[in-house]
């Protein structure tokens, strides 16, 4: 058995409670979302669910109980007591909570921190409960027990795309599980997002809009985000009607589940985005057809969506009817509801006048149909189009919303906070944030001492806002470390001391203490996860993202390379346009903010320490994702040798290091294939299974899934979309079937270049590879769904290969 607990003693010094300020109208709002809540007897058999699903062995090991506010001093927390046993078989340990949500908190706090156990995704390697001792031998707590109060009211959970990138797959197993994650993370408001369209066609319906309206409106289910914000419309649809009913049974799944855990679920609300057969229906309603959003030609089949004005009353009808309809199919679940119609979409004018009567027709449109209705909002474009929104503008829009009933997300904040910068958002409550991922790529990345501290400035800063902290990354399943802190903040008065909660960390996941596990992870906490440069992690990796140039001799001049090429994008999420960091040399530049060598450095001690991890699915996940972390770093190098030699006119050299590139991508394919949760054949065959076997569905599912991690949006003969590789991933079959054949037809044309010695024939190259990707996006090939291989062996023999003396 692991003793943890003198390891929390020194954590649970910094537990003393700091005064929040408290905000009038947050109160008022936070009373009635408690009195929406399941009942004690309801919610502690949720709890009790949760535990039946992690740690059924424990069932009668734990008592549950719901406590109320005044036992915690009038704050959510929860309690965890040594329990009273009247017999040998009872319960060891009480756990009581102001909610379900808070119960489920306190059991992980307690497996965490007296038991050594660990919970994470499963695809990120899944719990490690060995370590906890059998029934009837639980560690006791010391003296009256431990009380931890939230200091402040919300953990948020969920960004608007990552129903895209993640869920949008899923069936109840699979939300079942993230729902239990949810709460042992101590998540209590979460988006709910899940079927809305099913509710739009209802909508729509009303307004004498016909189904065969919309299966131009939706876009398919791995591109729904987009189509509901307005930026593509059609795309990889349209949608069946299996798909509509299915998805709003599996929302009200989710909902069910939400509450009864005591969540306040985050629901959708009209944002202005409509069907162009609404304007042949209302011909003199104000809507206009916004610009190009990324496409390669404009091509109207799936650009230019329609908006139509808040100032119009039909905005307020539309807006109240949905509300309405959502409360008629769920209940009256929420007072929270989602709405971005001014992200990366600018008002006409800058006129604070103006941008006050729109948000509050905005806001009337939410009220009209719930008249407790609170107005949370993405923070982000304050950040993204700060050229627009200055303080007039800020203020005009922040304040057309009575006080109280609007909620920001500072969408960024552990990277650019604008809570520092916007007195605390012109004194509207906001929870602070991190963003963290985009597209879902697989990189290893974070901020852990922005994570660590971020959260507590922002409270306790003078006249502080901030009701909450949140989760918002684009997509989840990666980097288990950064999203298990940022959880624990939710709970924490006062700053981390990250590299000793390291240590307990890496105790934890993988069952037991290590030195070498404990110096690699101290060398990861310095370099991969202290990224300090501001920019936002993309990941660029040559592999994933290849290149799309000339690297002619002449390329100094300009003349050879894509626009896209030469700075480092990133996509906002929703955005309309790119944001980018200029480089500063004329060769392509991936994300690099750290000395490869010293997280080579890193691995080798991890590989030191696997014969003692042998058999841990989490000690192998990080092994297999810090191998590949190392090696696509080393492409990287070796890319960049590969085009330097072409532009020599070396070709011995040109071929060493280009094959030595392929090479590296069928290695890093091998390795990611020894484990199950770096398997691209999980994602398409998740994505078939809900066609429910009918062909022609199973078809368009399957290259919706294989579009998104590709080529992403549309094509032309000779351009790539505009959003290729927005979405790439390291998986094994991916690399093999699509990056590698990439590259080697790049590498192809480029030696053909060298022996002939004429120019690149940059057009052909992409006509070729453009013609090949679309194949593999209408493709059926199989792909694995199991590892095979041993991934301890394989790291060995790659490291060996290219790192060893």
């Amino acid at each position: 058995m692991l003793k943890f607990e003198f390891l929390f003693l020194i954590l649970i010094v910094t537990q003393i409670p700091v005064a929040l300020s408290k905000h009038e109208a947050i109160e008022a709002l936070l009373q009635r979302l408690e009195s929406k809540r399941a009942s004690p007897s309801v919610q502690e058999a949720a709890a009790r669910g949760v535990l039946r699903r992690l740690l059924p062995s424990h069932l009668s090991s734990f008592e549950f109980k719901i406590v109320s506010k005044d036992e915690c001093g009038g704050d959510s927390c929860f309690l965890i007591k040594n329990h009273d046993q009247s017999s040998q078989n009872g319960p060891e340990i009480m756990i009581g909570g102001t909610t379900a949500v808070e119960i489920a908190s306190g059991l992980h706090w307690y497996l965490k921190y007296w038991c050594g156990a660990h919970v994470s995704w499963d695809k990120t390697g899944g719990i490690q409960i060995a370590s906890i001792p059998k029934p009837g031998s639980l560690p006791p707590v010391k003296n009256e027990g431990l009380m931890i109060k939230r200091p402040v009211p919300w953990n948020y959970y969920q960004n608007v795309v990552t129903s895209s990138y993640s869920y949008v797959w899923w069936d109840w197993e699979r939300w079942e599980k993230e729902i239990d994650w949810m709460a042992l993370q101590g998540v209590n408001l979460p988006l709910a997002f899940t079927g809305q369209e099913a509710i739009w066609q209802k909508v729509f319906k009303d307004f004498n809009i016909s189904s065969e309206d919309l299966n131009n409106f939706f876009g398919g289910p791995a591109f729904l985000a987009w189509a509901r914000m307005g930026n593509l419309h059609g795309w990889g649809g349209p949608l069946s009607q299996n798909w509509l009913d299915e998805q709003l049974v599996l929302q009200k799944q989710i909902i069910s589940r939400m509450l009864n855990l005591g969540m306040t679920p985050v629901l959708p609300s009209f944002s202005g985005n409509v069907p162009a057969a609404l304007t042949k229906i209302f011909p003199s309603a104000k809507i206009t057809r916004l610009g190009d959003w990324n496409t390669v030609d404009g091509d109207s089949r799936w650009c230019c969506t329609y908006l139509l004005d808040p100032s119009d009353p039909l905005f307020v009808k539309i807006g109240e009817a949905f509300i309405k309809k959502q409360i008629n199919e769920y209940g009256d679940v929420t007072d929270i509801y989602n709405c971005d119609t001014f992200n990366e979409n600018s008002p006409p004018t800058s006129d604070p006048a103006f941008i006050s009567t729109l948000g509050a027709a905005v806001y009337k449109a939410m009220s009209e149909g719930d008249k407790d209705a609170v107005w949370l909002m993405q923070g982000w474009l304050f950040y993204s189009d700060s050229a627009f929104w200055k303080p007039p503008q800020m203020q005009a829009l922040l304040h057309s919303v009575p006080s109280g009933k609007m909620i920001v997300l500072d969408l960024f904040a552990d990277v650019k906070p604008i809570w520092k910068t916007s007195f605390q958002f012109y004194g509207t409550p906001y929870i602070w944030c991190m963003l963290h991922n985009f597209g879902g790529n697989i990189e290893m990345y974070g901020i852990l001492d922005s994570i660590s501290s971020g959260p507590v400035d922002a409270r306790l800063s003078e006249n502080s806002t901030m009701v909450g902290v949140g989760l918002c990354m684009e997509g989840i399943e990666q980097n288990p470390v950064v999203y298990e802190l940022m959880s624990e903040m939710a709970f924490r008065n006062d700053k981390v001391q990250v590299l000793d909660w390291l240590k307990t960390y890496s105790h934890r996941r993988y069952g037991k203490a290590n030195h070498q596990v404990e110096a690699a992870w101290e060398i990861l906490y310095h370099t991969i996860y202290n990224c300090t440069d501001g920019i936002a992690d993309h990941n660029h990796d040559f592999i994933v993202m290849l290149p799309d140039w000339d690297p002619s001799a002449n390329f100094a001049s300009g003349s050879g390379m894509s626009s896209l090429q030469n700075k480092i994008y990133f996509l906002t999420p929703g955005s309309r346009r790119f944001l980018s960091q200029e480089t500063k040399s004329d060769m392509p530049q991936a994300h690099l903010w750290y000395p490869t060598e010293e997280v080579t450095k890193a691995l080798q001690l991890f590989l030191d320490a696997g014969k003692e991890h042998a058999g841990s699915l989490t000690y192998r996940y990080d092994l297999v994702d810090l191998t590949r972390q190392v090696l696509s770093k080393l492409a990287n190098q070796v890319y960049i040798k590969a085009v330097t030699s072409f532009q020599k006119k070396d070709i011995d050299a040109f071929h060493y290091y280009s094959n030595k590139f392929l090479d590296l991508i069928e290695d890093i394919d091998v390795l990611l294939a020894s484990d199950d949760n770096f398997l691209l054949g999980t994602w398409l065959e998740s994505a078939k299974k809900l066609a429910l076997n009918q062909q022609e569905m199973m078809k368009q599912y399957e290259w919706n899934a294989r579009t998104q991690v590709t080529m992403w949006f549309d094509t032309n003969q000779t351009s790539q979309s505009k959003l290729h590789d927005y979405a790439n991933k390291f998986w094994s079959g991916l690399l093999e079937s699509y990056y590698l054949p990439r590259a080697s037809t790049y590498f192809s044309h480029l030696s053909t270049s060298l022996r002939k010695n004429e120019k690149f024939k940059l057009q052909e190259w992409r006509k070729e590879w453009i013609l090949q990707s679309n194949k593999w996006q209408e493709g059926n090939e199989v792909y694995a769904v199991k590892a095979k291989g041993d991934a301890l062996a394989i790291s060995k023999a790659l490291y060996e290969k290219y790192f060893g003396k």
